[in-house]
Order: C-alpha cells, then structure tokens, then sequence
C-alpha cells in the first residue's frame, strides 16, 4: 500500500503588525496603505477579514461601535458554519463556549427528531451567545494580522480604477483597493452605494429581552406550553442566575431604533397570557421586525457587499448569522486571489453568481416559515398538514439540510452530484480533511497518486492518499470546501486548475 503523501508550498506566516509592507507581488503601480477595507465587524466581518489574513492580505475592519452590544443573545451556528469553524482550526475553541443540541426543530419550530445519518461529521446545532462568537472571530483576525478600529463610522467613499477612498464620520480619509460593506441590514455603505435593497417591510414585530420574573417556575412552565400549542412567537425561558429569555409578539411595528420599555412586555404578556409573570428588573431589551429584503447587487466595482449588508430575514430558523458567515468564506480567497493577482478573470464575480441565489432561497423559507407562525386559521392548517409531512424522512431531512445549508450545490457545470457540493470531513491517513484546510488554500485529493498540482502548488495543497474515504478517484476542493473537479486525468485536472486558481508560476 502506497503512503500518503501532502506536499503544499511553504507560505509566509501573516504578520500581525497593523500596517503590513506592500507585497513584492503587487500587480498595482500606486500601492495603498490597505488592500481591504471591510465596514463591520461583526461576525460576517470578523470572518471575512481573517480569510483575507490567510492570504497575507493588508485589512483595516472600522467597527462604529465602541463597545460590544450590551445584551447577550444566544445564537445558533449550523452544521455548514461549524464545518466552516472546523476548516480553519476554530471549531474546538468555539465549542468550550457554545452547548450543543440536536439538529432538529428548525423548521417554523416544528418538533421532529433529526433525522438519522446527516452528511457531516458535525451533525447539531451549537447555541453559543453572540457577543462571544464575534469575539472569538474578532480574535481569529487580529490574531492573523487584521487591523480592528472601533468608534469608527464610514460616512461617504469614492472609487476610481486603482481603488476606493473612504471618508470617515470624524473627518479622516483612507484609501484601500477594495471595500466590503458588512455593516448590517441599515448598510451606510449599501446605501452610498446606491444599490436597491427591494423587498418587504416588517408586518409584523417581536419583543425580546431577559428580565427576572415574579412568579413559581412551573407556573412559567405550564402557561408557555399552553400558548406553545398555537403561537410559536411566544415564550419564556430560564436563561441563568435567576433570568429569563423573554419572546413576545409586539402590538404592531414600532421604531426599531427605540428599545421597547419594560411596560410594552407587560402589556403584551398581559394580552397573550393573561398575566406579565412579574417580569422585573430588565437586563437588556429589543424588539425584531420580519422585513424580507435583497440587495439587487453584491459588488459595484471596488465595493462589495455582505451579510445582513446583502440580506435581511426574519431571524425564524436562525439562519442570518450563519449565511453571513458563509459569505465570507466564499468571498475571502476569491477577493484575496484579485490582490495577489493570480485570480482567472470573473473568478470575483462568481461570488455573487454563487452566494445570492443562496440567499433568495433563505429568503423563501423564512417567507414559508413566518407564514406557519401565524395564529390564522388557514396557516394553522397549513402547518398541521406539515408536521403530518414531516414524519416522512425524506420531508424532514430536507428541510433540514435546507436550514443547516449543508444542501447548497453551486453550478459549476455538468458532472456527477458531488461536484459544486460541499465535501463533508471524511477521513485520510492524516487524519481528517478539513485539517489540511486550515490555511484557506485548494486542494487535490488524489486517491491515485499519479497526479500532480504542478505550478498551481503555491495556492493548491496535494494529498496522495489511496485510503481516504471517498468514492470517486480524486477531488480538487476550492478554499472554501466545495468540489470544484471529479475525475482522473492530469490534463483535463490541469483545465479545472486554470479556470479557478489562474495561470501556473513559471
């Protein structure tokens, strides 16, 4: 038996210093102080700028915060986000912070058992709080090198051939060759941008918020059940140190730029329930809308957009964190490989190709999902006509994998099933798959050992391994974990090689 064998070109550690040296490689004739300017620093930000980080990429993230929120919401990340985690040498510091659960009842909170034998070595859901996910993301990126500036908001920016010059609220001007806007469903840059955002406006309005409550547990218990039956926009659960996670329908749509009082949860506990528990002592409060929009485009030029910048949903699902995320795996090698100058022409535009038809389908389920919560007659039976539909396992294993976003088949062209689909993380001799992922380059799994990744071996890694579980003889997977070729011929690999990693090095 032949041994594996993983040969990749050794690359440079990406320093940490704020201000990197323009790289010798710099295939523009004014170098700029940054090569990315991404606005946010949220989750989708953090991301996108440590994937840029693995390519030695100079990035400045401008936060207009200056703290962290001051609430703590739990999040949940999905199968394809934590194999993402899992890619990049995170998941094992994002697990000792999150609980698990299983992945189940995703669907308009519908109670099904997961089904059995998900395709993924990270078959659950992981709750983690969400300023504590941004943190660890945060730290992923300035740990490789970004550049993080809180307080900092952009008020206008211009771009021209070479790139784009950023105007800042306090006056300050920077010029990078790329903008990302990550900067939220309210996108300052989206906005300056002048690019539709078309869709709907909210209908309607949730509050949440965690406060103390007055009365037993088991009162709690018993009256959440209850009107758990009918209206799945409702409840009340312990959340620690004696408080409560508080969700409640809000009596209409108010300004989502003012927090709701104390007051408003007690008169919609009152309305639903018939009593407010004793809520007191509120530790943070907000209030959610179910607006439905989608950016027309994801990239004018130098600017690109991203995450909730891109798209906005109803949070049904717990689905935007995680779609934001993923945007930023798929955007970060391709922006990283249009700097370094080494990207096939329109490999940049595929992001857009790719990402926002991903996001018309999150788009969708959460419109179906939103309908199913709705206490009316007609969505009533809608939704017990589902749960019947459901017990088929089929039904409800597509409706998961549809919510954990491990069903997303990109369109690279005619070919088996596998191909455009993510690779989930099989064992080799080395161990497992996505830990060769971890510094953000392709990779050739070649069960052969006869091919070979030649002058594309600066950017692509290779694993001659006859053991790895897989069922086709080799597999060229993009940074990002989809399969970008089947086959094995050197000639024909070659073509693929070119078409999504650019020319060979001399």
């Amino acid at each position: 038996m032949n041994s594996p064998q993983f040969t990749a070109e050794p690359s440079p550690s990406p320093s940490p210093s704020p201000s990197p040296s323009p790289s010798d490689a710099d295939p523009y004739p004014h170098p700029v102080p940054y090569d990315v300017i991404i606005a946010g620093c949220g989750p989708t930000g953090a991301m996108l700028a440590a994937e840029l980080r693995l390519h030695d990429v100079r990035v400045l993230v401008l936060e207009k915060e200056t703290e962290p929120a001051p609430f703590v919401r739990i999040v949940g990340l999905h199968i394809r986000s934590l194999e993402l985690m899992a890619m990049r040498g995170l998941l094992d510091r994002v697990l000792e912070h999150g609980r698990r659960r299983p992945a189940a009842g995703f669907f308009a909170g519908i109670s099904k058992p997961a089904p059995e034998g998900l395709d993924s070595a990270h078959a659950y859901l992981l709750g983690i709080p969400h300023p504590v996910i941004v943190r660890l993301l945060e730290e992923h990126a300035i740990q490789l090198g970004a550049q993080v500036r809180r307080g900092c908001a952009v008020a206008g920016f211009e771009q021209d051939d070479e790139g784009v010059t950023v105007d800042l609220a306090d006056g300050e001007q920077l010029r990078a060759r790329y903008l990302v806007g990550c900067d939220g469903g309210r996108s300052a840059v989206r906005k300056l941008l002048g690019v539709g955002f078309p869709g709907e406006p909210s209908r309607t309005e949730t509050l949440m918020g965690e406060m103390e409550v007055g009365v037993p547990q088991e009162e709690v218990a018993a009256k959440v059940a209850e009107i758990g039956e009918t209206n799945k926009r409702f409840w009340l659960r312990p959340f620690g140190g004696g408080a409560y996670s508080v969700v409640v329908p809000a009596a209409g749509v108010g300004d989502r730029a003012e927090p709701p009082t104390l007051q408003d949860f007690k008169q919609q506990l009152r309305a639903i329930a018939g009593t407010d528990f004793g809520v007191h002592s509120p530790r943070w409060l907000s209030r959610f809308g179910d607006a439905t929009r989608l950016a027309e485009r994801y990239r004018v030029g130098r600017v690109l957009l991203a995450g909730d910048a891109a798209h906005i949903h109803p949070p049904t699902g717990g689905q935007g964190l995680n779609l934001g995320v993923q945007d930023a795996f798929n955007l970060g090698w391709k922006l990283a490989a249009q700097i370094r100058g080494w990207a096939p022409e329109a490999l940049l535009d595929t992001y857009q190709a790719e990402r926002r038809p991903v996001a018309e389908d999150v788009l969708d389920n959460t419109r179906a999902q939103m309908e199913l919560h709705s206490t009316e007659p007609g969505p009533q039976a809608l939704r017990r006509l589902l749960t019947e539909l459901m017990d088929i396992d089929e039904v409800n294993r597509r409706l998961i994998e549809k919510i954990a976003a491990i069903d997303i088949r990109y369109d690279f062209g005619d070919g088996p099933d596998l191909l455009g689909r993510r690779l989930r993380d099989i064992d080799v001799e080395q161990g497992h798959l996505y830990g060769l992922l971890h510094r953000g380059r392709g990779l050739l799994l070649d069960r052969t050992a006869r091919l070979t990744v030649g002058g594309w071996s600066d950017r692509v890694d290779h694993l001659a391994d006859p053991t790895a579980v897989l069922d086709v003889p080799c597999v060229l997977l993009r940074p990002d974990g989809h399969v970008a070729w089947i086959g094995d011929d050197q000639q024909d690999l070659d073509g693929h090689l070119s078409r999504w990693f650019g020319e060979p090095a001399n």
